[in-house]
């Protein structure tokens, strides 16, 4: 596919139904339609038409090896998809759907394995947003939805970013806006004993524990060998084009290595891109300032540590930023690592391929 995508700003409120219509169609003729979810923006395609699935991965250059999440307008929807669904996991369902999590179940042998990634599970979600849910209900078949970005870029939480990556390889766009919580769904296999939260998001990992008190965590780092368990599992995984380390400790100690760092690396004729949370970046104003107004040292602020939600909406779009000025380098800073600070930190990780510098 080359054709530029025929892009439609939608109402999130009251979301067009003759482009909605449109929209669903094109899914269940087997095209792919980027949607916004309340999470990222998703690219979808029938999930249970093998061809429309090839798509996906073709358009966003995935591995065959990391797995879909599946759509669906509402819990009553799961049988088609999975089996085994019991009392416990339909409490979870009725507590956090519509919402950003995703579970784990076994699949259904209709579901293909390429969904799958060949693996007997399927992760299974019921977004939140209300153009998302319009485009279920109007489809009338579940739809299997990746963040809409080439692999392992960051995630996309405006359409701009969807065209950056996906222009000319997808069919329609539905553009409602920024997204509202910036990261992706929490994924929680119940296909094993305890529970397992395979990825932080959305839903935090502690108010999990206060319903299930038995849930673990995996905090797994895939090199890519084998099917994999859930999304999101790469070492390397919403990565800017820059190399990127992650600073960790006392706020006070990461500021003075930050600005130690980023002065050093504009010295020897770098460009230095700065991802912190506000409060860290005014702290370090003073020190760069030179650089900065030579045009060596670029900034970019992770929402506040006051506001770890407000991180958690800027994060990829603040990558983006930093890349489209063209730094070498980024060097960043994060928010508290508990309830959604977890997810921002486990995508910072991720994007840095393990580089933490313990300050």
């Amino acid at each position: 596919m080359s054709a530029r995508p025929k892009v439609f700003a939608v109402d999130r409120a009251r979301p067009d139904s003759t482009v909605i219509a449109e929209a669903a169609s094109v899914i269940r003729a087997g095209g792919l339609v980027v949607f916004p979810t309340e999470t990222v923006y998703g690219l979808g395609a029938h999930a249970l038409d093998a061809d429309a699935v090839a798509r996906i991965f073709l358009a966003k250059e995935r591995p065959a090896t990391d797995p879909f999440i599946v759509h669906v307008a509402c819990a009553a929807d799961v049988p088609s998809i999975a089996r085994g669904v019991c009392e416990p996991t339909a409490d979870l369902m009725a507590r956090f759907w519509p919402g950003p999590l995703t579970l784990i179940l076994f699949k259904q042998p209709s579901v293909p394995d390429a969904v799958t990634s060949g693996r007997n599970t399927v992760g299974v979600r019921v977004p939140a947003h209300p153009v998302a849910q319009a485009l279920l209900r109007a489809a009338g078949v579940p739809i299997a939805a990746p963040s809409a970005n080439r692999f392992s870029r960051p995630s996309p939480t405006r359409v701009a970013h969807v065209l950056a990556d996906l222009d000319g390889r997808v069919d329609i766009v539905l553009d409602a806006g920024p997204t509202d919580i910036g990261i992706e769904s929490t994924v929680l296999d119940l296909t094993v004993s305890p529970p397992v939260v395979r990825r932080h998001g959305g839903v935090t990992f502690e108010t999990l524990r206060a319903l299930l008190p038995d849930v673990d965590t995996s905090d797994r780092y895939s090199v890519g060998v084998g099917a994999e368990t859930a999304p999101g599992q790469l070492l390397r995984h919403y990565a800017p084009r820059a190399r990127l380390t992650l600073y960790e400790g006392d706020a006070d100690a990461v500021v003075a290595q930050l600005a130690q760092d980023a002065r050093a690396a504009a010295a020897s004729g770098r460009a230095v891109g700065v991802l912190a949370p506000i409060e860290d970046l005014m702290a370090l104003a003073p020190h760069i300032a030179a650089q900065a107004a030579r045009g060596r040292v670029a900034t970019a602020a992770l929402g506040s540590r006051r506001d770890p939600a407000l991180a958690a909406r800027e994060l990829f779009d603040a990558l983006r930023r930093l890349d489209a000025v063209g730094v070498d380098e980024i060097l960043a800073a994060t928010v508290d690592g508990a309830e959604i600070g977890r997810a921002i930190r486990d995508r910072l990780v991720r994007a840095a391929e393990g580089r933490v510098r313990r300050v």
